[in-house]
């Protein structure tokens, strides 16, 4: 596996409250995005991603199952912030989404809370590998809006779920299978903003290598208004 991986604040924000985490001894891949103010957002990104990594090796050394593995990480990560938040005031109400793959014995395996995302790009296309938690999400659903008012909906940010902000928290996960030269994206809202699919996956595959192709996806959402953190993951399987 070949990784590159860029983090940037953005032109509006004073903090990054991004969070990304890479182990290729285990083969983990994840991104946060953080939500609270006073930086406690950034608190429980890096909180997760943290918790995640420790708690994933030390559960796939037992020989615990790997998607069991990867959910049961991600919540003992959720109870955690939760618990943190209650003891202190001043990171009350801090959460973080999460989306964390895992690269095992020829298979995929994703744990999604929050509306960061998950792309596999393949030569003929590109998919969506997680579903957005957000309100935004739940009206395209059900027909209340479409992908276009979508993108300019003055509530696109709001969740309807996340980690850390509640005792406990549903996990999605998600299987597939990869082969060799897939293209793994995982990314947080501040790219998915400004790109939608099919123009994530011109600017990967005008792009010489992966290197190339993150800078130049990260140019394009600051070039299109930058208002949030971006961060992304981009590696070759």
């Amino acid at each position: 596996m070949r990784w590159t991986q860029v983090t940037d604040t953005g032109l509006i924000r004073k903090i990054n409250e991004d969070s990304l985490h890479v182990s290729p001894e285990i083969g983990l891949l994840a991104v946060a995005d953080g939500m609270g103010g006073h930086r406690a957002g950034e608190v429980a990104s890096d909180m997760a991603l943290q918790i995640l990594e420790r708690e994933l090796a030390q559960r796939l050394w037992k020989g615990e199952l790997p998607e069991k593995a990867l959910v049961d990480s991600v919540e003992h990560a959720n109870i955690s912030i939760y618990e943190l938040s209650m003891r202190n005031q001043e990171l009350r109400g801090m959460g973080t989404t999460i989306t964390a793959c895992l690269i095992w014995k020829g298979s995929m395996f994703v744990a999604h809370v929050g509306d960061s995302r998950a792309y596999l790009m393949r030569k003929d296309g590109i998919s969506q590998l997680t579903r957005d938690h957000s309100l935004v999400q739940e009206l395209l659903r059900n027909g209340g809006i479409n992908e276009e008012q979508a993108l300019l909906h003055p509530h696109r940010n709001v969740l309807t779920r996340a980690l850390g902000t509640e005792k406990s928290v549903k996990v999605d996960l998600y299987r597939t299978g990869i082969v060799s030269g897939d293209l793994l994206l995982l990314c947080t809202d501040g790219l998915t903003r400004y790109l939608d699919q099919k123009e994530l996956l011109s600017v990967v595959q005008s792009s010489p290598d992966i290197d190339t192709a993150a800078r130049n996806l990260l140019s394009k959402a600051l070039q299109c208004g930058g208002a949030d953190n971006i961060t992304i993951i981009l590696a070759e399987l």
